[in-house]
């Protein structure tokens, strides 16, 4: 979801009075609802429909499909390509429906785009949809939708965690795979030393279902590590947004922080960071190079050396690159 509002800004500057509507499911709601450019957010409650009996399912999903149709778009783009996306993008009536070349799926649209998904940045890939149809791409900016009282949230908590004028490092150790994760307690050793050598406070960043783990991992290290509080994901957005560096596996908080402009040590293994890293150009990027296997996209391994392999070490090395270029990216941000 973050990945795809590259195209918000794009979309807008080439059709400045149209009505641009985002549809998304009800968990990503918050990436996009209240977004300057957007005019609505159609929010799919698949998660609810799918608790109701066969019946209501079939009545549920008929009246979304016809609520996108009663929209009477001009212009539909797919930028998810599964069956249920297609289905929706062909029952919308558009008279431009534009997806990617995906077996069968393509037959629902009358605009085919070659996919690059193996070849490029995901993001990039978002762009190519706008580009074959010739719209020309005056930004490559992230977004995430702000509101004021994520903000006044997260100040509230920066000065309850005694955190101003404080350089302030967050760790997520989450990660929809098991194969992404980094054994909790190496998060905790590089706490130790980042805190040391960088007089640092340390964040851990947690969502739901995650708490025991951020728990064991405050235990664990030897510096104090504060969890942020339960957060929504605007709230989310906030608080990355303040902080000076995430250490992070390959997961939406790192897209969050990418899109709020804070700088990531990104650990990858199973998945690419050519395809899927933190987009812009002020991440680094640590991976174990003694590994021919990587980026192989499994979501679960019998050894996972890619990411068990991965040393304080080298994370604490990524640290250190990252750190060197602050001063740099605070001077850009004054």
């Amino acid at each position: 979801m973050v990945l795809s509002t590259i195209v918000i800004d794009n979309l807008r500057g080439t059709f400045p009075t149209a009505a641009i509507d985002f549809l998304t499911e009800a968990a990503a709601r918050d990436v996009v609802s209240g977004h300057a450019q957007l005019n609505e957010i159609l929010i799919l409650e698949r998660a609810a429909i799918a608790g109701m009996d066969p019946r209501d399912q079939l009545r549920a999903n008929l009246a979304f499909l016809q609520r996108v149709r009663g929209r009477r778009y001009d212009l539909v783009f797919d930028f998810f390509g599964n069956p249920r996306s297609a289905l929706i993008t062909r029952w919308s009536g558009a008279a431009w429906r534009v997806g990617y070349d995906y077996r069968f799926r393509r037959r629902a649209y009358n605009v085919v785009v070659p996919s690059r998904a193996d070849q490029v940045h995901e993001a990039e890939w978002h762009l190519d949809a706008l580009t074959h149809l010739g719209i020309p791409v005056l930004s490559r900016h992230l977004s995430m939708a702000q509101s004021e009282a994520a903000a006044v949230r997260a100040e509230a908590f920066w000065h309850e965690a005694e955190l101003e004028g404080k350089r302030v490092v967050a760790l997520n150790f989450s990660g929809g795979w098991p194969a992404k994760r980094w054994p909790l307690e190496r998060f905790a050793e590089l706490a130790g030393h980042v805190a040391g050598r960088y007089d640092a406070r340390l964040l851990a960043v947690w969502g739901p279902g995650e708490l025991p783990q951020a728990q064991e991992l405050a235990a664990m290290a030897p510096v104090p590590v504060t969890l942020i509080p339960e957060t929504n994901l605007k709230e989310l957005a906030a608080l990355l947004g303040r902080v000076d560096l995430l250490v992070s596996t390959d997961s939406g908080p790192m897209h969050i922080a990418a899109a709020m402009g804070t700088p990531c040590v990104a650990l990858f293994g199973p998945t690419n960071h050519l395809l899927q890293g933190p987009y812009g150009s002020n991440h680094q990027i640590v991976t174990n190079n003694s590994l021919d296997c990587l980026g192989c996209n499994r979501t679960a391994c019998s050894h996972t050396s890619c990411m068990q392999g991965l040393t304080v070490e080298a994370v604490l090395a990524g640290v250190d690159r990252a750190v060197a270029s602050l001063p740099r990216r605070h001077q850009e941000r004054r």
